[in-house]
């Protein structure tokens, strides 16, 4: 499997500064993954969700040593400062928008990304920079499609699916041993129970590419959903207990065959027999 081209920026990605003396006590009691243990010069990723754990946001988070900065969603960044906003009330911090001034390329001396290393290294870089680097990230996104990485909203339901539905924590972006952040309670009863009964998958898609949301059906029975693609490659989400791999499904005028990602252990396409805590 190849890596992603040594020099692309990524105009769908945004970055917010997070700045300001509480800046890590504010992020820290908002997301998934822990912020304490972010060292300057290094990144983690993160999700912000539901109080019913139900997925809003996923980023990454860069130290920079005198600021945090965020790795977004472009297109939804303003929501995203929105809901920021709405949790800051006393903190001593200020969230602003730097998309103008800064911005996320794929570049060999960046930081690993911390879902998985084949994603390629990535780096916040002053625009005027980045404006001198392809913007195609057309390879960049035909890699992390092949490698099953969900991403944004485009994968990714907001405010209806579970954040372990969406794998986070086989991808590095969840922390168990923190304390309580938004949607923690049913995050972390889903883990020790071990039943996730939904997941994000990668698919081969064999036809045109259909539509995001078209249904994925078995003999007429609804199994799930397909979420973002490009070619013949996407993510769905589906419902485990209806499911065999290497199995395909008729998605639209297509058929779609969900496959096992390398990361994402056997045990946890079986709801009931994967790894739980406590």
């Amino acid at each position: 499997m190849t890596s992603t081209p040594p020099h692309t920026r990524l105009p769908s990605r945004g970055v917010i500064e997070i700045a300001g003396d509480d800046r890590r006590s504010f992020l820290q009691g908002l997301v998934t993954n822990d912020v304490m243990a972010l060292t300057p010069g290094n990144t983690t990723y993160a999700a912000l969700l539901t109080p019913q754990g139900k997925y809003l946001f996923d980023f990454l988070v860069v130290d920079d040593g005198e600021r945090l900065l965020l790795d977004v969603e472009a297109a939804r960044r303003d929501d995203l400062i929105r809901r920021l906003m709405l949790y800051k009330l006393r903190a001593k911090v200020t969230i602003t928008d730097r998309t103008a001034e800064l911005a996320v390329a794929i570049t060999p001396d960046g930081r690993e990304d911390p879902r998985h290393p084949l994603l390629g290294r990535r780096a916040i870089l002053p625009y005027v920079e980045a404006e001198k680097l392809p913007a195609d990230e057309s390879a960049y996104q035909a890699q992390r499609l092949r490698l099953g990485i969900p991403e944004g909203s485009g994968d990714f339901i907001v405010d209806k699916l579970l954040i372990l539905e969406g794998n986070l924590d086989y991808l590095n972006g969840v922390s168990f041993k923190k304390g309580c952040y938004v949607g923690q309670e049913l995050t972390a009863r889903m883990k020790h129970r071990g039943k996730v009964r939904k997941r994000l998958l990668p698919v081969q898609v064999t036809g045109a590419l259909p539509p995001d949301g078209t249904p994925i059906t078995e003999d007429g029975k609804e199994i799930g959903e397909l979420r973002g693609g490009l070619g013949a490659r996407a993510i769905a989400y589906l419902r485990l207990d209806d499911l065999a791999m290497g199995k395909s499904y008729r998605c639209g005028d297509a058929m779609v065959t969900p496959e096992r990602p390398a990361w994402l252990p056997e045990t946890a396409l079986n709801p009931g027999q994967e790894e739980k805590i406590g």
